[in-house]
């Protein structure tokens, strides 16, 4: 009986989609645990600023520093962040463009796949070549980043308090 379970289990998995199955299941259980929902969106609002810092390679150690830091929920925050890299690498000449704007600086002809093209085949190569580049998308990043961890945090509190209170409800229905 307990293989047909599991069967089941793994067969109702995969009619759900990508999204429902590796983000918001998750998410769900971890509020069912007991993670407030002013945590989870905090976790997840830092979590999507901080996987498209502009700067490759690191934003797992600040996810976990931050996690650390601000008592966050830490496997929340990792999700989020490795769930948008794809965004990290496309919002990463958007970032080099606004630091160039910000700062002065002369236009760098580069694109994405240029960058990671770049890391790839010379880790402090890439760094030594991007240093001023990247510090300046830095501080763009920095000036865009607090503006949309307000704006997701005050969409996803009260999205995350309604999730709560239905899983409140469907628990007590069992």
């Amino acid at each position: 009986m307990v293989q047909r379970t599991d069967c089941v289990e793994l067969y109702n998995s995969k009619k759900e989609g990508f999204f429902r199955r590796r983000i918001a299941r998750p998410i769900l259980d971890l509020l069912r645990q007991g993670v407030t929902p002013e945590k989870m969106a905090l976790s997840l609002a830092l979590g999507v600023a901080i996987g498209v810092f502009p700067a490759l390679g690191t934003t797992t150690a600040l996810c976990a520093l931050v996690a650390f830091v601000w008592r966050l929920n830490l496997p929340a925050i990792q999700i989020v962040n490795y769930f948008v890299y794809p965004v990290q690498i496309a919002l990463l000449i958007p970032f080099f463009r606004a630091g160039e704007i910000l700062f002065g600086a002369p236009h760098l002809p580069l694109s994405a796949p240029q960058v990671v093209a770049m890391v790839r085949a010379s880790v402090w190569g890439s760094i030594r070549f991007l240093w001023t580049t990247t510090w300046h998308a830095m501080v763009a990043w920095c000036l865009a980043a607090p503006l949309f961890v307000a704006l997701a945090y005050v969409i996803l509190v009260p999205i995350l308090r309604r999730a709560t209170r239905q899983a409140a409800k469907a628990k007590a229905t069992d």
